[in-house]
């Protein structure tokens, strides 16, 4: 019996797009950081996909792995902390970020949506966001964000994107300068941590839509 096709949609990777081979799927995805990808037995049904959300095709069982147990140089997150973290529609590009008190759940802010913009760009406006409201606040709690691109920007102090500036997204590349300049000419002691999420589950800050 002839093997059945499979079609693959890419929503996130080096290369976005419907792919017929497994192999230029996997090329794709394979070490690109929150990778998102699904198999579909049709072209029909594969072409509407790549239109459509990705979260819209995750069922509950793939968006809730079994957790790993947590070795003890990771061990176990800290509720006294906010965590960050952005959403970006593969569909529209539309992009927004928010931060979130881990001890409660409750909300400290939430900014967007602002039109083609990227995952990475709001992880990193997330994390300075939150820097600069715990400056305000005089309060060093850690920051927790599930994006080692965004932390490492953070480091920098420069977002190294690649999206192009059009009259669209100018007010994000206006948010940047303003989050560059904010790393510069600041100090802060807060802890920023990566949430481990195959350790922890899902970040406090992730908006559900799976």
């Amino acid at each position: 019996m002839a093997k059945k096709t499979k079609f693959y949609v890419v929503w996130q990777g080096r290369q976005t797009g419907v792919f017929t081979d497994w192999k230029e799927c996997e090329a794709q995805i394979k070490g690109f950081e929150d990778a998102r990808y699904k198999s579909f037995d049709s072209l029909q049904e594969a072409e509407k996909a790549i239109q459509r959300d990705y979260w819209e095709f995750v069922t509950k069982k793939d968006s809730k792995p079994v957790l790993k147990e947590a070795p003890p140089n990771v061990g176990k997150p800290i509720k006294n902390s906010i965590a960050v973290d952005a959403a970006w529609n593969t569909a529209t590009g539309d992009m927004e970020y928010q931060g979130i008190y881990y001890g409660t759940g409750d909300r400290i802010f939430l900014q967007g949506p602002f039109k083609d913009a990227t995952n990475n760009i709001g992880e990193f406006l997330a994390i300075v966001h939150a820097l600069a409201y715990l400056q305000k606040k005089g309060s060093d709690l850690p920051i927790y964000s599930d994006s080692r691109t965004a932390i490492s920007w953070v480091k920098k102090k420069h977002a190294n994107t690649k999206l192009v500036l059009t009259p669209r997204n100018k007010p994000v590349f206006e948010m940047l300068q303003r989050a560059e300049r904010w790393l510069a000419e600041n100090r802060f002691s807060n802890p920023i941590l990566k949430w481990e999420t195959e350790y922890w589950g899902e970040n406090p800050a992730d908006f559900g839509r799976k």
